[in-house]
């Protein structure tokens, strides 16, 4: 077998001479030996469905020219015996670097001023992470490192992917074949390439992902209106993001969140995303199912915690438990629910486990036909190249496989990778020496050698008294073993010898340091047992719990059903006309308040004792950042193109936190950081819902607006200087100009819509613009402004620019001064959202007092109280009730504050707010006077759904603790069977507030 396979070495040498670009000439004589080479014998996948025991496989000049059974030998073919061996189509990697550059995001220096334009040359782009002109395969080389890395794993072509920028131009499909780049090339231009990522841009924006996703959005705009108007601006960024559109589109996401982000945009602008994963998408599989995208999925793992010492287990959160436990079965989940996969080998830091790796995923569910489809006709299809590469029919390229045995199988070694006619040799059949053996160490022969596990990598068991684990290794014909002479000792055997026929002998050292002779007898091989044993154990490490929603701490496998609900003799609060009940009834039915009054009944209803409890309306937060993975795009001093419902985070712990605290709505604001900042979220605290689920439909749109300190970048540091405004007078300056500049665009849309169809044919149409779209909302009373402010001049400013440019302020949120305005808020119309006693904290609050809010309240303003803090908000009703301390205010009035005015605020008082027949179910039942420091929900109602229920959260805690402690169990039986571990750390989930910005992944602070 060994002349033959050197045979073929040559003859591989020879077929490269054929598959040579023409074009190029030679330096030295023409070898123009065609490559014939025919594979007898052997067992051919011909595709991940099809397999031919015993056929021939024939390849000629790099193509497959004829495989079957019955395939006639053609005359001058070298002739290879593979009997007992497997051929395999050579696998595709959708996502790899794969001779292209690296890519250096570059960190900016604190003190370094901000690049607020595009520095690059040319007839590009205003933005750098937009680089869709950039084409791998003008970059692409040839590297045979990491060719021979791949070759390894069983891949023969991969797509390479410049990973720089959001938009990243188009990737190359590629043989790993060490020959000319001009050769190796199937398709120089098989997919465009996407992300949310911006690179090695320096640019400040986008700094944030709502901010990318924008960027993205205007991106595909800019491009349609550049191509229907190639006369009014050359920009060879849009021409080329155009063309890269014509091919498959790659979306690299880092989470599944990202995907489900990502797939919004695409569906905005019809296209259907292939999303490359991270290996998280089983945790909200049936909102990936619903994108309908396919996942190219990594196979990086995570390991085992090291959790023996238990204060170090309680470091490691249960999501990252599962995550451990579960990730292994990410593609049997998606494949079985329907999901198109393929898989990558990108994100492996050890590429070594990409075989292992794949292997434990068949383990975990997934058939091995699906697996191979993942890995060979399914990315030639998405690639559009499935008549190149992924099977072994005729005309395909000669990319194909030469196993041990099959694939899957932990004994499967790949033998040779054979791309484009060419042979490389990647190992040699492994000897096999798994067996039993009796040991004979000097004059003691009480011990047996049972070695397991696979041919490459064997395990060892020393069998005596008791059993102890040991370790055993093969290097051609040299063999090592160590083991501990008892369980209990800590000291080793050291042997090393040689292969002797079946037996080993050699010489070895005793814990006492003298030497000892030894031989191993070989008596039996692995009894069905043994492999029963080893496949049960398998069996029972690929077991695994369930997926919980959220997939957080306090996830639940099935998520609290909408029912009705019967609370009978309650204190009930209504905030309507009637006042606070007494002993007084609430049904809620279908997610709706059907009745308040007293000696209520309802069949078929759970009925709640309220006797000594509380029933209010849930408290709604107008002021929030929670749940969000990114709060300032403060880059530019107008962002009105962002959106917080682009980056709402579902699994958020705050969202049940703030259940906890009777909080049920809540506004998510973009943060201060510019006069202009990004469009608000508004959603329902539905825990373990989607983030489109959690937004509240046909609500209102709003947006954030700032003023003060913040904008004009008063704690920003010395580098900061550059971005306008710098001044309160700048700040004015901008407002102005940003609505006069709406104000135009709107007019130039009036024009053009007025047109006729025949005129319109021929004028050309006004640039779409996000940023001027959400202002005119403004204008049109169709977007509403929240504005973060402090001092009494600025909030006259802007009340004075919108009566000038003719729309109205909201809310002036924070204003801690409202108390010196409140009568031009009440002749403007615009209401007040607080803090109840916040002060001191930067100069521009130096005159707040705590009696604010009672005195906006007086003077008949909406006045609400909210938390612009994640800890805050799961105590707003004891901020409200400050006001009835300092104010006098009523207790009604105080309530209404946190439920009612905020639901006027934002315009769903006809929905929620208060209790009334009709009203959305947002209620919460209290143990005590809602506004007392001892009250504490006991069930917070949504839409009629129990999201929160102090019971129930008691038997989660309990439910909660044992699954931590099934899997600090299984983790320490992983550890004691050999697997590699990691250390314990402890992840800090980030609580942001107005101020934080994100810049080039470093995170800057700014005071309140």
């Amino acid at each position: 077998m060994k002349k033959i396979f050197t045979i073929a070495a040559c003859l591989a040498l020879s077929a490269g001479s054929v598959m040579a670009q023409e074009t190029f000439p030679r330096n030295g004589v023409y070898d123009e030996r065609a490559g014939l080479v025919a594979f007898t014998n052997a067992t051919v996948h011909t595709d991940y469905k099809t397999t031919i025991p015993n056929a021939t496989l024939v390849i000629r000049d790099g193509k497959v020219e004829a495989v079957g059974e019955n395939v006639k030998v053609p005359a001058g073919a070298v002739v290879m015996d593979a009997k007992g061996k497997h051929i395999y189509p050579g696998l595709v990697d959708m996502f790899s670097d794969y001779g292209l550059p690296e890519v250096k995001a570059e960190r900016r220096s604190w003190t370094a001023p901000p690049q607020l334009e595009s520095t690059k040359e040319g007839v590009y782009n205003w933005n750098e992470a937009i680089r869709p002109e950039t084409d791998a395969v003008a970059l692409f080389n040839v590297n045979g490192k990491q060719a021979g890395e791949l070759r390894k794993l069983g891949f023969g072509s991969v797509l390479a992917v410049h990973r720089d920028g959001i938009a990243r131009g188009t990737a190359t499909l590629v043989t790993l074949a060490e020959k000319r780049g001009n050769e190796v090339v199937l398709k120089d231009k098989a997919a465009g390439a996407l992300s949310f990522d911006k690179g090695s841009s320096k640019q400040d924006y986008p700094s944030s992902l709502m901010g990318a996703v924008a960027l993205l959005r205007q991106t595909y705009l800019d491009a349609q209106w550049n191509a229907q108007n190639p006369q009014k601006e050359q920009n060879i960024s849009l021409t080329a993001f155009a063309q890269a559109n014509k091919y498959p589109q790659i979306f690299e996401a880092s989470n599944k969140l990202n995907i489900l982000r990502a797939d919004k945009v695409g569906d905005e602008f019809g296209k259907q995303y292939i999303m490359k994963g991270a290996g998280d998408e089983y945790q909200m599989l049936p909102q990936i199912k619903a994108t309908n995208a396919p996942i190219i999925l990594s196979l990086d793992f995570p390991e085992a915690y090291n959790v023996e010492d238990p204060f170090d287990a309680r470091r490691v959160s249960v999501k990252d438990l599962k995550h451990w436990e579960m990730a292994p079965a990410n593609a049997a989940l998606l494949q079985q629910a329907g999901v198109t996969i393929a898989f990558s080998a990108y994100d492996l830091k050890d590429k070594k486990d990409f075989l292992p790796n794949l292997r434990k995923a068949v383990k975990y569910g997934l058939s091995e036909e699906e697996a191979l489809k993942a890995l060979t006709a399914t990315p030639a299809k998405l690639l559009n190249a499935e008549n190149l590469v992924g099977s072994l029919n005729k005309g395909m390229v000669a990319n194909f496989l030469i196993t041990s045995d099959n694939l899957f199988s932990e004994d499967g070694v790949i033998l040779e990778n054979w791309v484009q006619g060419e042979q490389y040799k990647i190992a040699d059949v492994p000897a096999d020496y798994r067996g039993v053996y009796t040991l004979k160490l000097g004059n003691d022969t009480g011990r047996k050698l049972l070695v397991a596990g696979t041919a490459e990598k064997p395990e060892l068991k020393v069998i005596a008294q008791d059993t102890v684990k040991g370790n055993i290794s093969f290097n051609g014909n040299l063999v090592t073993i160590s083991f501990a002479e008892s369980k209990d000792s800590k000291q080793s055997i050291r042997l090393s010898g040689w292969v002797a026929g079946k037996n080993l002998q050699g010489e070895g050292q005793l814990p006492n340091a003298s030497s000892v002779k030894w031989t191993a007898a070989y008596s039996e091989a692995m009894t069905e047992k043994e492999k029963k044993d080893r496949a049960k154990q398998a069996e029972e490490n690929a077991a695994f719990g369930s997926t919980i929603y959220p997939f957080q701490a306090f996830g639940q496998q099935e998520l609290p059903k909408q029912e009705t609900v019967l609370i009978k003799n309650a204190t009930v609060w209504t905030n309507e006309e009637e006042g606070r009940l007494e002993n007084a009834d609430v049904l809620i039915k279908n997610g709706k308040i059907a009745k308040v009054g007293k000696n209520l009944s309802e069949s078929g209803a759970r009925v709640i004792d309220g006797t000594g409890k509380h029933v209010t309306p849930g408290i709604i937060d107008e002021h929030s950042h929670i749940a969000l993975d990114a709060v300032n795009e403060g880059t530019q001093a107008v962002t009105a193109e962002v959106r917080m419902a682009d980056v709402v985070d579902p699994e958020d712990i705050n969202i049940y936190r703030q259940l906890a605290g009777g909080v049920t709505t809540s506004q998510l604001l973009h943060g201060s950081a510019n006069p202009i900042g990004g469009q608000s979220a508004i959603v329902k605290l539905r825990w373990g819902k989607s983030a489109d689920e959690m937004l509240v439909k046909d609500a209102d749109g709003y947006i954030k607006f700032a003023l003060g300190e913040n904008v004009k970048q008063s704690n920003w540091g010395s580098a900061q200087t550059v971005r306008f405004p710098q001044s309160r007078m700048g700040v004015e300056q901008v407002y102005v100009d940003a609505f006069t500049r709406a104000k135009e665009y709107e007019k130039a849309w009036k024009n053009y819509n007025s047109l006729s169809k025949r005129q319109k044919a021929k004028t050309a149409a006004p640039r779409r613009d996000l940023e001027l779209d959400a202002l005119v909302e403004i204008l049109n009373d169709e977007r509403f402004i929240t504005c973060h402010s402090y001092v009494q001049s600025e909030i006259n400013m802007l009340m004075n620019v919108a009566d000038e440019m003719g729309f109205k302020v909201n809310t002036f949120t924070h204003i801690l001064e409202g108390y010196k305005v409140a009568d031009k808020m009440k002749e403007h119309g615009v209401g007040g959202s607080t803090f109840s006693d916040w002060w001191a904290y930067k100069m521009e609050v130096k005159d707040a007092i705590p009696h604010n809010a009672g005195i906006m309240n007086q003077m008949g303003i909406v006045t609400a109280i909210n938390s612009d803090d994640a800890e805050m908000a799961r105590r707003l009703n004891q901020e409200a009730a400050k006001s009835v301390k300092y104010t006098g205010m009523s207790e009604e009035d105080a309530l209404k504050m946190v439920t009612l005015n905020p639901a006027k605020l934002l315009h769903l008082d006809d929905r929620m707010g208060s209790i009334k027949a009709g009203k959305d179910a947002d209620v919460v039942l209290w143990n005590d006077h809602p506004l007392s420091i001892y009250a504490k929900p006991l069930k917070t109602f949504v839409d009629g759904i129990a999201y929160y229920d102090l019971e129930r959260d008691e038997q989660m805690r309990e439910t909660q603790e044992k699954e931590r402690m099934r899997l600090v169990q299984k983790m320490l039986h992983e550890k004691d069977g050999g697997a590699k571990t990691q250390a314990p750390r402890t992840q800090k989930a980030r609580v942001l507030h107005c101020e934080d910005v994100a810049q080039q992944e470093e995170e800057l602070y700014f005071a309140y």
